[in-house]
């Protein structure tokens, strides 16, 4: 299984999974210790994605870019997202949590557990500042 983390800097997930620069993936294996590694990922505020500015007022745009990296996850675990990036994610098949623990390792060890819940309150449904309640 393949678990995938925005992360700004490899420890911490970040509280907004557009403007993450990377994933950190966690490989899990039956009897073994988990592996990571980090991919690129393209992010609000990358030449690839646009400015930031711009995709304020496009929400509803395309997100295959940002979640190219992740065919081959099963998992994402992200602290807060917009609710059209929420929606590809789920399109895509990944199982999608927001969770409260914001430390990769504590999160990771939680979802092994059974025990990391996920808060809706988390997808952010840009422009009207509610919520999007999955």
């Amino acid at each position: 299984m393949k678990i995938a983390f925005p992360t700004d800097d490899g420890k911490t997930i970040s509280p907004h999974f557009g403007r993450a620069p990377y994933y950190l993936i966690a490989v899990l294996e039956e009897g073994s210790e988990p592996l990571f590694e980090q991919r690129e990922k393209s992010y609000h505020g990358s030449e690839e994605h646009g400015h930031h500015d711009e995709h304020e007022h496009n929400h509803h745009r395309d997100h295959s870019d940002m979640f190219a990296p992740l065919s081959d996850c099963q998992v994402l675990i992200a602290g807060g997202m917009g609710s059209p990036a929420y929606d590809h994610a789920l399109s895509m098949g990944l199982q999608v949590l927001l969770p409260a623990e914001k430390i990769i390792q504590n999160a990771l060890a939680m979802f092994q557990r059974g025990e990391l819940k996920s808060d809706p309150r988390r997808i952010h449904n840009h422009g009207q500042g509610n919520i999007h309640l999955a």
